[in-house]
């Protein structure tokens, strides 16, 4: 039994089109590239979709395969706003492929992640994608469920997979807005309506019956394009990593996590093996100041106007405010971090560490400062609301669960929209 979404309001549905070929052996463009837009911004053929899915990181291409999997009479777009797929929070993660054991029993987040794991697991036997199943755990609790794999390549796989069953993928669509169409909207030969117009910052657009947003750290404003609930509100954390050098790595044989605060999302500092053979420290948690703001000095001025703004970030600084410090201080001086990887490894210095790569976590958060730890999917009402799904929040384990939840959003589509 497929456990209930949580907060939906509204949903999403069919019709439509598609764009011309001629790119691969397959008659479709690889991975991340863009079907050609032309003759004033229009497409060279049909614009016309019956579903499509709003962002190409991992989540949004697993729920296009699942929907075109299942339903390969109807045609799907992705769109994805930058040049190529998952370079987000699916090319910034630590790559590991959890057990689920930290989250809360019978949550969503809990059921998504142990059955997603086990369809990680076999889905990466079944296209030859590189995984290890190194482990968690030693002199404490033993998890060997616990793995690593590279995620942007396994959503990359997605994505050939959903181009190989005839979907398409538009990159370089940033969207600007969502509404009805003003004008008769275009009709495929039975006369099939696809009154959603979906338009980028450049003027292209295209046109749908139902939409499905999977815009991660942009979820809240895509909300509000489309006339939905801009609440819970995206905040975003930077995760900073540290590496371990070359010459030390024999030190660190699979993932050693400490046990998380269970007030907070975040799992705390420990050790990441990498597929490439590096080791990862890390992250701390610290409140980004641009949406994509890898940097510590990346800045958005809108970005920080509207978490200060419209979220509850204040009320979460006050309420925590010695742990916002911490993070900040382990940010600034790497001795404090390494204080607390030698509770793990008392070996380690502050010479066997480099500083690495960053990510940055979408985390939704509520009006009165509470972080929101589960899956939030919904919907709207009126014509465009109800026939729109949101995911709102997909925190981390979003990548090992995304299998089960794309199977989730393809149960709810199929109910909602009659598909």
């Amino acid at each position: 039994m497929v456990p209930a979404l949580r907060y939906i309001r509204g949903a999403c549905g069919p019709a439509l089109g598609g764009f011309p070929g001629g790119f691969s052996s397959a008659g479709r463009p690889a991975p991340g590239r863009s079907w050609p837009l032309c003759q004033g911004g229009r497409p060279a053929s049909t614009r016309s979709f019956d579903v499509v899915v709003i962002g190409g990181g991992i989540v949004g291409l697993a729920s296009a395969r699942a929907l075109i999997l299942r339903h390969p009479a109807l045609s799907i777009g992705v769109l994805e706003k930058e040049k190529d797929l998952a370079i987000h929070q699916t090319g910034h993660n630590s790559g590991v492929i959890h057990s689920g054991i930290y989250y809360k029993p019978e949550s969503l987040k809990a059921k998504l992640c142990v059955q997603g794991a086990a369809l990680i697991y076999e889905y990466c036997k079944q296209k030859g994608i590189s995984y290890k199943q190194c482990g968690k755990g030693l002199m404490a609790i033993d998890c060997p469920y616990t793995g690593i794999v590279d995620y942007r390549q396994v959503a990359l796989s997605f994505a050939e997979d959903f181009q190989e069953a005839g979907g398409f993928v538009l990159t370089n669509f940033e969207v600007k807005d969502i509404e009805l169409a003003k004008e008769s909207p275009s009709r495929s030969k039975d006369g099939m309506k696809y009154p959603i117009v979906i338009r980028n910052t450049k003027g292209e657009e295209v046109q749908c019956q139902y939409v499905v947003t999977c815009a991660g750290l942009y979820s809240d404003r895509i909300s509000e394009l489309s006339g939905c609930d801009p609440d819970p509100q995206i905040v975003p954390f930077r995760g900073d990593y540290l590496i371990l050098k070359p010459e030390k790595c024999y030190l660190v044989k699979g993932n050693i996590y400490p046990v998380p605060d269970s007030r907070f999302p975040f799992l705390g500092v420990h050790f990441t093996p990498r597929m490439d053979g590096s080791i990862w420290l890390g992250p701390n948690a610290v409140l980004a100041f641009k949406r994509e703001g890898y940097r510590p000095f990346d800045f958005s001025a809108r970005d920080i106007m509207d978490v200060i703004i419209k979220s509850g970030l204040i009320k979460l600084v006050f309420q925590n405010f010695s742990y916002g410090v911490n993070e900040m201080y382990k940010a600034c001086f790497l001795s404090a971090t390494v204080k607390h990887l030698q509770k793990f490894i008392p070996e380690i210095t502050v010479s066997d560490i480099l500083r690495g790569p960053a990510g940055v976590r979408a985390q939704a958060l509520d009006r009165d400062g509470n972080l929101i730890e589960d899956f939030v999917f919904d919907g709207g009402v009126g014509d465009i609301g109800n026939r729109i799904l949101h995911v709102r929040n997909a925190p981390s384990p979003a990548a090992t669960s995304s299998l089960a939840i794309s199977g989730m959003i393809a149960d709810e589509v199929q109910q909602r929209f009659k598909l």
